[in-house]
């Protein structure tokens, strides 16, 4: 739909409705963009469960043949058809040739996250050396903190949300407490504004400007998990820089979501998981980003040094001569962060569905993303909307910012009304989504992620 690029999703709907001679809420509208969806044969590739299959559907209500609507990718992404091929590929390779499989095969065991890191790289932005497949998102995490934090008297903070996702908030924390200081006086987080959901980007820029000579780290969400905000990475790794801190980046709800560019950007460190928006399954590979101007000068600070399996296997690596940890074959890659290969089961799914991003690109994606939740954020504006006309009508508030330019794909929803009996009515008729229980102030204690 080249036609529509570069216009506001509602102004999309409304001239695909006023085309069709019906209301911007009609069937007919959605009918439309399924029909001119360019990508729409991408979608062949995923298992979609089935309303039966889900443990808390009443099939008195809905159909239990039918697929169900999976709005949760943001917690976890469906399973891409591969992905059982793949593990009885490797899982038959294991019983048939033993210890071979380490070096055997199209796709040897100790080189397996070889298959995966230049797709990985396209989906981030970066440059093949400047990723490594490895560990879990937070393992990942900490370990970036201890070659980049590297607090002195003058400068020992580190600047994240005051919603940070918790593992982030707690590692920091523990990063900070890990070289004898304070978190009270080390952690400088970001609030909101009173009254408002979300951060402004003039107000973090604000704050690594005032703060800066004291920020060690600018430590963020590339999308923030709570209000699906997307930050302005470029700015934030500009200013960030102009003040000579590093700036760093969890790109969990970002990678696969929307485009990134950690190279061009200059961003010094980034790590995510892949199995949200990348569809590993449950407990995938997590990925690290280190930019190539670092290559040299950040070496890993937990002072345990590894041959990563990455490496050929040999007898002796000092009687080889092979390279400093960090090379590969005399192909310099991410510092030596990596301390050990991926497990096969692990690597063979993460495959999969980097290999989509071959059929189309980050940009072809983020536009369909850009429609889609921009089209659903108007059927729930039509619908659900305060009406002070009906002030005992339930309403819904979107927290996520209205600018697509400043949200991926999730929508962030509050409820005028009990949240647990909107998310069982929900499950019952097969809708999937996430649900995050916070503070009384978010109306009834609840929010939904879709």
């Amino acid at each position: 739909m080249e036609e529509f690029s570069g216009l506001h999703p509602r102004e999309v709907v409304r001239r695909v409705s006023s085309s069709l001679g019906c209301s911007p809420s009609s069937p007919q509208v959605a009918a439309y963009f399924d029909e001119n969806d360019d990508l729409r044969h991408l979608r062949q590739h995923f298992l979609m469960p089935k309303v039966a299959d889900l443990p808390a559907s009443d099939l008195s209500l809905v159909d239990g043949g039918e697929e169900c609507i999976y709005l949760c990718g943001n917690s976890l992404g469906l399973q891409p058809k591969m992905t059982r091929k793949y593990l009885e590929e490797e899982l038959d390779k294991w019983a048939r040739t033993g210890v071979h499989g380490h070096t055997d095969g199209s796709r040897p065991w100790a080189w397996a996250e070889n298959n995966i890191e230049d797709l990985m790289a396209k989906v981030v932005g970066a440059k093949t050396s400047e990723v490594a497949l490895m560990n879990g998102l937070t393992v990942n995490l900490h370990l970036l903190m201890l070659s980049f934090y590297k607090p002195t008297q003058s400068r020992h903070k580190v600047l994240l949300e005051a919603k940070a996702f918790p593992s982030d908030h707690y590692a920091v924390e523990s990063q900070i407490r890990l070289r004898g200081l304070n978190p009270q006086h080390s952690m400088l987080m970001l609030s909101p504004r009173e009254g408002e959901e979300t951060l402004r980007t003039a107000d973090i820029l604000e704050a690594i400007e005032k703060e800066g000579d004291s920020i060690a780290v600018v430590m963020l969400s590339g999308v923030q998990y709570y209000t699906g905000q997307l930050f302005d990475m470029a700015s934030i790794t500009q200013a960030g820089h102009q003040k000579g801190c590093f700036v760093g980046f969890d790109c969990a709800h970002a990678a696969g979501n929307v485009e990134l560019k950690l190279h061009d950007w200059g961003v010094d460190f980034a790590c995510w998981c892949s199995y949200k928006y990348l569809n590993s399954g449950a407990g995938g590979l997590a990925a690290a980003f280190v930019h190539e101007k670092h290559q040299h000068s950040i070496q890993p600070a937990h002072g345990a040094a590894a041959w990563s399996e990455r490496l050929p296997p040999v007898k002796s690596a000092h009687s080889a001569g092979l390279p400093p940890p960090g090379q590969s074959g005399g192909k310099l890659k991410l510092p030596a962060l990596q301390m050990m290969g991926p497990h096969l089961l692990k690597a063979a799914p993460a495959v999969f569905h980097p290999q989509v991003f071959n059929l189309t690109n980050m940009q072809a994606l983020r536009r369909k993303s850009v429609l889609l939740t921009g089209y659903l954020e108007n059927l729930i504006q039509h619908y659900f909307s305060e009406d002070p006309a009906e002030p005992r009508k339930p309403h819904v508030r979107i927290i996520t910012p209205s600018d697509p330019q400043q949200r991926g794909c999730q929508l962030s929803l509050a409820f005028s009304v009990p949240i647990r009996k909107v998310f069982q009515e929900l499950e019952r008729r097969g809708v999937v989504v996430s649900v995050t229980r916070t503070a009384a102030q978010h109306l009834q204690g609840g929010l939904f992620c879709i």
